[in-house]
């Protein structure tokens, strides 16, 4: 168990020290404190509110700011405070993103309520971007929040909880605009599966808060957001895979086929002779990774339309006989069907045949920058 402790409001010791602003972490406000008791307020009655203020005051006391310190800063190498958002997910931790707390020397929680708390860190995810704290103490007006069993569906409206740029117990409102959604990681040379889209604001700072349905369950762990209308939330199903072994064992493997890929759209199907524009081609493959020998990459590429069109791989249809009919459909069902040693019956088209193999599944590795 990798360990880091502050005591509580010991991060008055360190208010002066220099803040490094990492992805999806928000620089903490200088005026940030919040205050517990409101009732210094007599500017007359309080609005009528709507289902989103009962929502509110439901959940917000199981939500937490994270203070990250000594993070080190990817543009100028410093090493500073960042800022993120939390949940209680049980009587006693507290689920994050990886990217708030990765490389943090300590971290801090606080309450809507004023109270703060140290942490320890149980386990992190780089590949699922979730990481888990244990916490020295929880307010008793806190509970904790549970993850849907639902899947949640384009029109869904939701609510993002958390402490944009530092404005803590914030709360913005909007719709699940898409699910299913494949989402490339910059660098990393992997992706986020079965991620959940949204148009409620999210922006740095709420990274790592929930995204929440109007029965305060959480639909996902935001991730990432930029105030362009759209966000990005590490969807409950894949995180009730991740958190437990989280708990238990600090880490989560991933499965891991070793491909590169790419989705069949017309223009592949044309150049590859394929009966329907459906499926994955195999763009790649890793050398000693689980599909070296099973499946075959690509030969070559022609040019068409001022685009480089991959031709000769093989094109993945089925895993177990489940459709796969593209590359989101690929990493969801990687992602939230399968375990690393575990074989699959993978169903693709080689050379104009359909043929069916067996394909035991790896652990995914962590790149060097993880």
């Amino acid at each position: 168990m990798n360990e880091f402790r502050l005591d509580r409001r010991s991060f008055l010791a360190a208010a002066s020290a220099g803040v490094a602003a990492v992805a999806g972490c928000a620089e903490p406000r200088a005026d940030s404190s919040i205050e517990g008791d409101s009732s210094f307020d007599n500017r007359g009655n309080l609005a009528d509110g709507s289902a989103f203020t009962d929502l509110y005051n439901e959940i917000i006391e199981s939500v937490t700011q994270v203070r990250a310190f000594g993070v080190e800063n990817p543009s100028t190498g410093e090493r500073g405070r960042g800022q993120g958002s939390g949940f209680l997910y049980d009587e006693d931790h507290v689920v994050t993103n990886h990217h708030v707390v990765a490389g943090a020397e300590a971290a801090d929680l606080q309450y809507v309520t004023g109270d703060w708390a140290g942490t320890t860190l149980v386990g992190s995810d780089y590949h699922s971007d979730l990481a888990v704290l244990e916490v020295d103490y929880v307010p008793d007006s806190a509970t904790p929040l549970s993850l849907t069993d639902d899947r949640p569906v384009v029109g869904q409206q939701v609510a993002a909880v958390g402490n944009p740029y530092g404005l803590e117990g914030s709360m913005s409102a909007g719709i699940v605009s898409g699910v299913d959604r494949t989402l490339d990681v910059p660098q990393r040379q992997f992706s986020f599966p079965n991620v959940v889209q949204t148009d409620a604001a999210v922006n740095p700072g709420n990274s790592g808060g929930p995204l929440v349905n109007l029965d305060g369950e959480v639909v996902g762990v935001v991730n990432s957001g930029g105030g362009d209308n759209i966000g990005f939330a590490i969807s409950a199903a894949l995180t009730e895979r991740v958190v437990p072994s989280l708990l238990a064992d600090g880490s989560y493997d991933h499965s891991y086929m070793g491909i590169g890929l790419r989705s069949v759209d017309r223009l592949v199907a044309e150049e590859n002779d394929l009966d329907e524009a459906s499926g994955v081609l195999v763009t790649d493959v890793v050398d000693g990774s689980a599909a070296d020998g099973v499946l075959e990459p690509a030969s070559g590429t022609v040019e068409r339309r001022g685009e480089a069109i991959p031709v000769g791989g093989d094109v993945i249809r089925a895993f177990d006989g489940t459709p796969i009919p593209d590359r989101h459909a690929l990493s969801t069902y990687l992602a939230l069907e399968t375990s690393p040693g575990e074989a699959l019956d993978v169903r693709f088209r080689r050379n104009g045949r359909t043929e069916t193999t067996q394909l035991t599944l790896d652990a995914r590795p962590d790149p060097p920058s993880a």
